[in-house]
């Protein structure tokens, strides 16, 4: 096995070690929260004896940790419980609130990603210039306003003032594309302006670190114009630390949707979570946040393989 391939065994390892402590936390947080899961869901008004049938149907009687690792077993072969507040499978429910949440975040990296390369391109092509000056106090001013800021400023002037997009993002299944995407066009405008700057700045940053290398002055000496040598040599060699920032922000725009999805009443898993939170359903709670970490580390996992495998010291060792 070659250095490349022991370093993406490793990662693997340290990802799946890294769930497993993520939801020992994750299971911990929720058991230590004050108040009863019992009297929540039967209200103040119940008798003693009501009280201990249910926690004793729920195993809350059981010690922490037979119920963590009961919990996690059953996760592991997709058993995620059922809500406490109203009976239902809580792996039914999320595969669809998943899939919206999965579809916004598709539309908002599918516009993202290609503009803050293009972005972070016509910068570093412009390094000082007015050019460069314009993009980067832009997205230095998304980076600076909160991001439900942004969403309720554009709910008002482009949905109350203009009337172009609706504000609250409802998408259903009886909604053909056309109708989703026109739902969705705000909360994806906000996580597209969160998440361009980010990227943007970062890929301006590779590049420029590469075009200090000696090759890039030999490609400026055959002839090409600045936009073929940053395209053609700086960008590619440039591409592993540009790949991990792109998906920290994919991981973000899965994960870190909570907040747009509140604000624009979207259905997907933020709202599902908080909804949940408030009542204080806490397999619901447990699940939700096992997936997002799931989610999270999985694709910071594949960040760290892809940043390995395009390092070309450690595909051809000497």
């Amino acid at each position: 096995m070659g250095p490349a391939m022991k370093l993406v065994v490793q990662r693997i390892a340290l990802g799946f070690l890294l769930l497993l402590a993520v939801s020992v936390l994750i299971f911990a947080g929720t058991i230590i929260l004050p108040g009863d899961v019992a009297q929540s869901i039967l209200g103040q008004s119940a008798t003693p004896e009501a009280l201990a049938n249910l926690r004793e149907e729920l195993g809350l009687n059981e010690p922490a940790i037979t119920r963590y690792f009961d919990w996690l077993f059953a996760a592991l072969q997709g058993d995620l419980g059922v809500a406490l507040t109203n009976g239902r499978d809580i792996a039914e429910s999320i595969s669809q609130r998943m899939s919206n949440t999965l579809f916004l975040a598709f539309w908002a990296a599918l516009i993202s990603v290609p503009l803050a390369i293009l972005l972070g391109l016509i910068a570093v092509r412009y390094k000082d210039r007015w050019p460069d000056k314009a993009i980067s106090a832009i997205t230095l001013a998304s980076i600076s306003i909160p991001e439900f800021l942004i969403g309720y400023l554009l709910m008002y002037f482009i949905a109350v003032k203009l009337g172009w997009f609706p504000s609250v993002a409802m998408i259903g299944d009886h909604m053909n594309l056309l109708q989703k995407l026109q739902a969705i066009a705000l909360p994806v405008m906000v996580l597209t302006l969160v998440v361009l700057a980010h990227m943007m700045r970062m890929t301006r940053a590779a590049i420029l670190n590469v075009m200090q290398s000696a090759y890039i002055e030999t490609a400026e000496l055959k002839g090409l114009t600045g936009f073929q040598v940053i395209a053609r040599h700086a960008f590619p060699n440039a591409i592993a630390p540009i790949v991990n920032v792109v998906m920290l922000n994919l991981a973000y725009l899965v994960v870190g949707v909570v907040v747009i999805e509140v604000v624009f009443v979207y259905p997907g898993m933020g709202q599902y979570l908080v909804d949940h939170v408030s009542k204080r359903d806490v397999p619901v709670v447990q699940a939700c946040g096992l997936i997002f970490a799931a989610v999270y580390i999985g694709l910071n996992m594949i960040a760290d393989i892809v940043s390995i495998l395009a390092n070309p010291r450690l595909r051809h060792p000497k």
